[in-house]
């Protein structure tokens, strides 16, 4: 059964720890089965494995601390601010089974714990499509988080109106680890926004795709990549001169191939194929 479309609360509804993959947000292991939700080792920040120290300003960045049911251990997901008081996500940071946003938002901040703008989240409203009931990662992974008042300092950025081109330079943001290890304890979380330069690449390099809703993106750099901690996040593409937002961070482009994020594809939900959905949504909760 897809899950509830909205959740008020800051709490998962199931506590149930099925295993089931997620990339990009987080790693613990249950059995022989890791799960890639959005924990991170405690009182840590994070970034993208082989990405650089942010080199501009990106008012729209949210970091959204996470918390894993059962577990000291504490994690982030990414978001980007896209009205005055709406953010938007993956589906898996809002609705994890075994981990669930905090319930506060840091936005407008190249660093985790300090600056911007924080925010209280007051409604989540994920995709009524999203599925991450069984082992294979859902689809439709997207989702709005609603803040208790508008944000005045920061602009929210635009939401492109097409996905970028075969071929064309992005740019992914996020929180994630810098370093592509299996387990947490040999993660490496500097406190520093980090940036990738990335292209979209045909559909055909990632596994397990929806190619009209989804983005496959490589990096222009070897070995480097979105990795744990960076799911939700932003991919932006420079349109008229200004930065405009493609995609948000969902999954692992090979992870059947390759278990490591650095090693190939990375998989992002494409956020022009969802404007009417947001816009729809932002219209129903004013």
């Amino acid at each position: 059964m897809p899950p509830s479309a909205q959740h008020n609360s800051t709490a998962p509804d199931n506590l149930s720890h099925r295993p089931v993959r997620k990339l990009l947000a987080g790693a613990i292991t249950l059995g022989a089965a890791t799960v890639l939700c959005t924990t991170g080792l405690s009182g840590s920040a994070a970034a993208i494995v082989g990405g650089q120290d942010s080199t501009g300003k990106y008012p729209f960045m949210v970091s959204i601390p996470m918390a894993v049911v059962g577990s000291e251990l504490k994690g982030v997901c990414g978001g980007a601010l896209i009205a005055p008081q709406w953010v938007v996500t993956a589906a898996h940071c809002a609705q994890e089974k075994l981990s669930y946003p905090t319930g506060t938002v840091r936005i407008g901040s190249d660093r985790r714990h300090s600056g911007g703008t924080v925010r209280t989240i007051v409604a989540k409203v994920v995709h009524p499509h999203y599925d991450n009931t069984g082992d294979k990662r859902g689809f439709d992974d997207i989702a709005l988080l609603r803040l208790d008042r508008p944000v005045v300092r920061q602009q929210p950025i635009r939401i492109a109106d097409r996905a970028p081109q075969v071929g064309a330079v992005t740019r992914i943001l996020g929180f994630g680890t810098t370093v592509d290890a299996p387990e947490p304890e040999g993660w490496k979380f500097p406190e520093r926004l980090q940036q990738l330069d990335t292209r979209r690449a045909p559909a055909a390099q990632c596994l397990d795709i929806n190619e009209g809703r989804e983005l496959c993106t490589v990096s222009l750099i070897p070995k480097a990549m979105g990795c744990a901690g960076d799911s939700g996040g932003p991919q932006i593409q420079r349109i008229g001169g200004r930065w405009q937002l493609v995609g948000a961070t969902s999954g692992d482009g090979d992870r059947a191939a390759n278990p490591r994020c650095a090693g190939g594809p990375g998989i992002w939900t494409s956020l022009p194929a969802y404007k009417h959905w947001i816009a729809k949504t932002v219209a129903t909760h004013r």
